[in-house]
């Protein structure tokens, strides 16, 4: 039974999926805003939003960690001037916004951005 396992697979093993979610928030941080399926964006919103409080912090522990989650650009990037826009912010820093389905096989497509 999947009692309180809510998260999802994807149709990957955990090392695939810990990659995707790893390149979809490098790739969110470094450009701002990507278009993807509906359900790998609501899966990512938290996993970004948990680095962003985590770059709050501002410590060299909470740096290493964010290199380690999403990469040294990224993770450079979330510590320094992400956690100067959101200081004040108590969280809901991203906002998915969805779209009209995928043409080639019906896919729910949303785009997720910082607010």
């Amino acid at each position: 039974m999947r009692h309180g396992n809510h998260n999802r697979k994807f149709g990957r093993e955990r090392n695939q999926r810990k990659a995707l979610m790893k390149s979809l928030a490098h790739n969110l941080v470094l450009k701002g805003k990507i278009k993807t399926t509906e359900a790998k964006a609501k899966e990512l919103r938290p996993f970004v939003e948990k680095l962003i409080t985590t770059g709050k912090s501002g410590t060299p522990a909470s740096k290493r960690l964010l290199v380690s989650r999403v990469g040294k650009m990224a993770g450079d990037k979330l510590a320094s001037s992400f956690a100067e826009t959101y200081k004040d912010r108590k969280g809901g820093y991203t906002r998915i916004t969805k779209l009209v389905r995928r043409a080639s096989d019906g896919a729910k497509m949303a785009v997720i951005e910082f607010v």
